[in-house]
C-alpha cells in the first residue's frame, strides 16, 4: 500500500470571518501543495476542510499519516470523540449538537478509505511543513479578499 504524508492547517481572520486552508501532500518524495478560501467560516471548519481536501486528492487507498496542529481534529480520532458522537446521534457529552457535523461525516468517509495515523504537531513552531501550510492558508485568505 502506498505511503502518503499529509500536513494540514486552517486559518481564519476573525472567528468567524474569512478563512483559508492549506495542505502539503508528500508521495514518493514529491510534494503537492493545495489551498482554498471561504468567505465566512471558522477556524475549526478550515482545519477540517484542509484534511478533507487533502484526502480527496488521493486517487487510491493509502497508508496516510496526517500531521495537524489542530487538537480539535486530531483528538476527535485519537481520543475516540468521533465514535462517541456517532453512538450518541451526533450529540456531545454536554448534550449539544456536534458542530460541523457535515464536515465530520465527510471526513469519516474519507478516513475509512485509507489507513490513517494522526500526528499532532505544535503550531507556529519549528515544523517546516506545518508552517508552509499556515502560509498557504493565510495566502488563500489574502487572495480571497481581493
Amino acid at each position: 500500500m502506498a505511503e502518503v504524508h499529509i500536513y494540514t492547517d486552517g486559518a481564519c481572520s476573525g472567528n468567524p470571518g474569512p478563512g483559508g486552508w492549506g495542505a502539503v501532500l508528500i508521495y514518493k518524495g514529491v510534494e503537492k501543495e493545495i489551498s482554498g478560501f471561504e468567505k465566512d467560516t471558522t477556524n475549526n471548519r478550515m482545519e477540517l476542510t484542509a484534511v478533507i481536501k487533502a484526502l480527496e486528492g488521493l486517487k487510491f487507498p493509502c497508508e496516510v499519516t496526517i500531521y495537524t496542529d489542530s487538537a480539535y481534529v486530531c483528538k476527535a480520532f485519537t481520543e475516540g470523540w468521533i465514535n462517541n458522537w456517532m453512538a450518541k446521534g451526533w450529540v456531545t457529552s454536554k448534550r449539544t449538537p456536534v458542530e460541523n457535523k457535515e464536515l465530520w461525516q465527510s471526513l469519516i468517509k474519507l478516513v475509512d478509505m485509507h489507513q490513517v495515523k494522526w500526528v499532532k504537531v505544535k503550531g507556529h513552531s519549528d515544523n517546516e511543513k506545518n508552517n508552509r501550510c499556515d502560509l498557504l492558508a493565510r495566502q488563500a485568505i489574502a487572495a480571497g479578499r481581493q
